[in-house]
């Protein structure tokens, strides 16, 4: 008999890291590979932030911190949350975690009970229908195809919602499309949640790209759009990509203080609390200098630009241009059915990116893992000249198929 628990069985591994696992595999045994796979900034951590973190090491605070993160942190996010979204909260409300992920894992494992339903629009990040699933609630995916603007649409959500409904998980922009809800897109979806029925369905949002938008893209979250969900709604978010913190893991969480109290009872018996090494250099992060996200977001609009033009120049794919985040999803319908030199059958957008990293060593992530196909994912967070090289590998790869 197998000492490991059933539970894990109903899981996978996150695929992103496995994919960015097996690129450093290739890499470290001489394969030139260009690695589109991770979610994370290229750039470095700003040297603000970077320097708050060391005064805290030398002011010698590297003890335990309280459970939701120091007072600290959790005012500093309160005044984000005032200044950026025009949302009240105070400390009980803010909940500190190791990430964005962990938050997500406190607040379903603090909520969900058997049969639960979570409302999922695909494509998603690929960790949410695995941490309802650890939490023994039930995944509802919502295809959300490119004709919707990988959106989900008030109708949709309407029709997935039942008596068990208990979260509605938004994530705008997107990972993996860089999608976003514009307001209005956000009120239609808030309209039929206000609806009298529908008062038992909480909504989690998760913005942790709230800040990486371009051109006229307007963010807007749910409780700033519609008060009257303020007290059904969890807001998620973190410093790990506007700021290029991704290694040092803070995530927070905002909402009605007694679901913060039962995600705090989560969080004591697992890590305890954030760094709080991290957790000082979130606070400079949060009331600091903020002139480095323009700066990086024009860089990442002039790849976007780039890497959309490339792709849309390859035959068989089709590649919609992303409101924000670093990511796109191109569609590869065209290539299903072709065949590699080698002979091999593309079936799969599977298929196609073991096909491109095996043949001209560029690791994007297939579409399957986000619950939409057939699509992949590269991410843009690299140079100029990398985008460039992976792109003219890609058109070869794709160009080599009959």
């Amino acid at each position: 008999m197998s000492i490991i628990a059933k539970r894990l069985s109903r899981i996978q591994p996150s695929p992103t890291i496995a994919v960015a696992t097996k690129a450093a595999e290739l890499k470290a045994a001489g394969v030139d590979v260009i690695g589109l796979g991770a979610g994370e900034p290229d750039f470095d951590t700003p040297d603000h932030i970077k320097a708050a973190a060391k005064a805290a090491i030398d002011a010698g605070m590297t003890k335990y911190t309280a459970v939701p993160g120091t007072i600290e942190l959790r005012k500093a996010i309160c005044a984000k949350f005032k200044r950026d979204n025009d949302l009240e909260y105070t400390p009980e409300q803010i909940q500190v975690a190791g990430g964005g992920k962990q938050s997500i894992y406190n607040l379903m494992m603090a909520t969900l009970d058997p049969g639960d339903e979570v409302i999922i629009p695909a494509p998603y990040w690929v960790s949410y229908p695995d941490i309802t699933l650890l939490a023994e609630g039930t995944p509802v995916i919502v295809d959300c195809p490119v004709e919707d603007g990988f959106k989900l649409s008030p109708e949709n959500l309407q029709k997935a919602i039942t008596p068990k409904t208990k979260w509605l998980i938004i994530n705008s922009p997107s990972n993996p499309t860089g999608a976003g809800y514009t307001r209005a897109d956000m009120k239609a979806l808030t309209d039929v949640l206000m609806k009298p029925e529908n008062s038992h369905v909480w909504v989690m949002t998760d913005d942790m790209y709230e800040l990486l938008v371009y051109d006229d893209f307007e963010f807007v979250t749910p409780a700033q759009v519609e008060p009257g969900l303020y007290d059904r709604t969890m807001t998620l978010n973190g410093v790990s990509k506007a700021y290029c913190m991704t290694g040092w893991r803070v995530g927070y969480a905002a909402g009605p203080a007694d679901v913060i109290k039962a995600m705090n009872k989560v969080q004591s018996q697992s890590t305890t609390h954030a760094t709080s090494i991290s957790q000082a250099a979130a606070v400079e992060a949060l009331n600091g200098d903020h002139s480095f996200i323009a700066t990086n977001n024009k860089a990442f609009k002039g790849r976007r630009n780039l890497v959309v033009k490339l792709l849309n120049e390859v035959d068989g794919l089709d590649c919609p241009m992303p409101d924000g985040a670093f990511y796109v999803y191109p569609s590869c319908a065209g290539l299903m059915g072709k065949t590699t030199p080698e002979g091999k059958k593309i079936e799969t957008d599977g298929d196609l990116v073991t096909y491109m990293l095996e043949s001209e060593g560029v690791a994007a992530m297939h579409g399957e893992a986000f619950g939409l196909s057939p699509h992949f994912r590269v991410s843009y967070a690299t140079s100029n000249e990398l985008l460039t090289d992976a792109c003219g590998r890609i058109k070869r790869a794709c160009d080599a198929l009959t």
